[in-house]
């Protein structure tokens, strides 16, 4: 699965975003990673092919992801964007191997993309 997201930029603090990304096929989990230099990637939101959707405990509420199956895209929607927020955020997908819970754990996931950055500043 080919992965290929866009949507990042500079926004100011208090804007919004929306990543996107196409996928070359759906799967049954897809998510949201992202990622400062020197830290691990940390997961954000997960759905699944039927749309649950599952969000880190720390970061729910600002983060809305969604998927449009016809489209095999992916989005993230960020609102009210803070400096803590920059980063590079990358899309997973984890194929069709079943999993009970599709998890914002990155061992769950085989194929990624090559990230979109994200940067919070006046």
């Amino acid at each position: 699965v080919r992965l290929v997201e866009s949507g990042g930029g500079l926004v100011q603090p208090g804007g919004s975003l929306r990543l996107s990304c196409t996928a070359s096929a759906n799967s049954l989990c897809m998510a949201w990673f992202r990622q400062t230099p020197g830290k691990e990637r940390e997961g954000v939101a997960s759905i699944r092919a039927d749309g649950t959707t599952g969000y880190a405990a720390s970061l729910e509420g600002r983060f809305t992801i969604s998927q449009d199956n016809a489209k095999k895209t992916l989005y993230l929607q960020i609102n009210t964007l803070e400096p803590g927020d920059t980063a590079r955020y990358y899309c997973a997908a984890r194929g069709w191997s079943w999993i009970a819970t599709c998890t914002v754990g990155p061992r769950d996931y085989k194929y990624w993309g090559q990230g979109t950055q994200v940067t919070v500043s006046t």
